[in-house]
């Protein structure tokens, strides 16, 4: 696959996602390198969906996620495991979705223009090795659409751990 994509921009949310996921698919299934991957799958969402910021956290000590590639504002560089949205779904192991961060019992305020978040886990050997996090600078930007689709991203990448 070249390194395009192809979407229509005025496409519905899940329509996007559909014609997206195959893509990235498609181009993560020819590089064994998991840092490359990581990034493409960030810029093909961020580029696609208009996110505020997606990124990975990956899971480098038992209990501490720490950044990985992602497009956005400058980010939290770790995040301990129960700790924000993200330390929350590493220590839960499940998605988690946030319709407005400052509701959320010790939101990590990396940016205060962040306002709704969607945080998704990927597992390996049946543990949590990364975590994808999704900012949006609009209240109650995700919804069940969001996460179903983004879930199914998750278990591709899954394929690449």
């Amino acid at each position: 696959m070249a390194e395009q994509l192809f979407f229509d921009p005025n496409a519905s949310k899940a329509d996007k996602y559909q014609e997206l996921i195959p893509q990235i698919e498609a181009l993560i299934s020819v590089e064994d390198d998991v840092t490359a991957n990581l990034a493409n799958v960030v810029a093909a969402l961020k580029q696609a969906m208009s996110f505020f910021w997606v990124g990975f956290y990956i899971v480098r000590e038992e209990n501490m996620l720490v950044l990985g590639p992602f497009q956005g504002p400058i980010a939290c560089t770790r995040i301990p495991k129960g700790r924000g949205v993200c330390g929350a779904a590493f220590e839960q192991g499940q998605t988690i979705l946030v319709p407005d961060v400052d509701a959320f019992p010790g939101h990590i305020a990396c940016s205060s223009d962040s306002k709704s978040e969607i945080v998704l886990p990927a597992f390996k050997d049946g543990e949590v090795a990364l975590i994808l996090d999704v900012d949006s600078d609009q209240l109650n930007d995700f919804d069940e659409v969001d996460q179903q689709h983004l879930e199914r991203l998750m278990r591709v990448i899954e394929t690449k751990l």
